[in-house]
């Protein structure tokens, strides 16, 4: 079995450049109220970006750029059924986030060829400064936002809701870790700097294409030394 040899640590400042919607389960209805909440520490009641939104959306984007996705998240099916540039980009995703408990149990070679996923995600919590500087103002930590469909044929607005964001201009403390592999090269590091590009150009959390979710990593630290020059030169796609 591989032997683990060490853990990178990659942390930084998420910025947000418009407003951000991650959904919460409403434990009630009110009349007149927000239509669609935002996720929030059930005790400070802080807006706050689970792991599991950032781990899903880097996968996502990671299997679209490999050109094998699928409905379902890349498996041992599609890396046998690649070959090439592709299958090698399939192994180094499944090597970063692991392959699924059926296929642990049903093929423990595959497993531990593959070896246990290498990536680690953190729920951000809100920037202790940002968070301070808008309660010292007496500020709202979300905004609402007033949505509607026009009717396209009487040009009319209609079905009226309110959708609850955490605004432009927040940030929150990032931070994800990747544990080495004795076997394992530097680019499965460099893949996991390519998903936080990716992440860059295309958008966190609901209604993408309406703008939302626009994010920014800034002063980005590799096990605390200064990585910001390194994570701009990054080009996730072959020019």
């Amino acid at each position: 079995m591989p032997q683990l040899t060490g853990i990178t640590t990659i942390e930084a400042r998420l910025e947000l450049l418009t407003g951000l919607r991650i959904g919460g389960g409403d434990t009630e209805m009110q009349i007149g109220g927000v239509d669609n909440t935002v996720i929030k520490h059930p005790i400070t009641q802080s807006p706050y970006i689970p792991g599991s939104s950032l781990k899903g959306k880097m996968r996502s984007l990671l299997e679209w750029r490999s050109g094998a996705v699928k409905e379902a998240p890349l498996d041992k099916s599609a890396y046998g059924s690649a070959r090439g540039a592709v299958q090698a980009e399939i192994r180094r995703i499944l090597q970063l986030f692991g392959t699924g408990g059926g296929e642990s149990k049903d093929d423990p070679q595959f497993a531990a060829e593959i070896g246990p996923s290498r990536l680690a995600f953190w729920d951000c919590a809100l920037s202790a400064q940002w968070e301070q500087s808008v309660r010292e103002n007496n500020q709202s930590l979300v905004e609402v936002k007033s949505e509607n469909r026009i009717n396209r044929i009487s040009g009319v607005a209609e079905h009226p809701r309110n959708t609850e964001r955490v605004p432009s201009g927040a940030s929150f403390d990032f931070r994800l870790s990747v544990r080495t592999l004795d076997g394992d090269g530097e680019d499965l590091l460099e893949m996991v700097l390519q998903g936080l590009k990716l992440i860059e150009f295309d958008s966190l959390g609901g209604s993408g294409s309406r703008g939302y979710g626009k994010v920014r990593f800034a002063g980005l630290r590799i096990d605390g030394h200064d990585a910001q020059s390194r994570f701009d030169q990054v080009r996730p796609f072959a020019r």
